[in-house]
């Protein structure tokens, strides 16, 4: 019980100093804006045109597939570390894992989420 009572206060506490910040910086925070102000930042520049159109679908799936395989390295490093210790029951669940990770990619493969045209 002591460890739920510590991890609450620690929530708690987190909690309450992002909120502190929030709450401050809301009100000693600057509040004046002007035309220059409200224009988007691009490396001290003036930009040239502001776009207005939307990012292709494909970027975002390729992010997405980087996500989950880049979870999966999360899970498989420590895995093949300690790997004869855990036994078959470990191995399976991998091997359960890794198919699922690759039926993923030939299902992106198969969208045509992999090639740039």
């Amino acid at each position: 019980m002591n460890d739920f009572v510590a991890l609450s206060m620690m929530a708690l506490i987190v909690g309450g100093l992002v909120t502190g910040i929030i709450w401050l910086s809301q009100i000693l925070g600057p509040k004046s804006t002007s035309a220059i102000k409200e224009e988007p930042f691009e490396t001290g520049e003036r930009p040239f045109k502001i776009m207005r159109s939307h990012v292709p679908v494909k970027f975002y799936l390729v992010a997405l597939l980087f996500v989950v395989f880049d979870v999966e390295l999360t899970y498989l490093f420590p895995w093949g570390i300690v790997f004869r210790q855990l036994g078959w029951s470990a191995f399976i669940s991998m091997m359960l894992f890794l198919s699922l990770l690759f039926l993923t990619l030939v299902y992106a493969w198969k969208k045509g989420v992999l090639s740039w045209k």
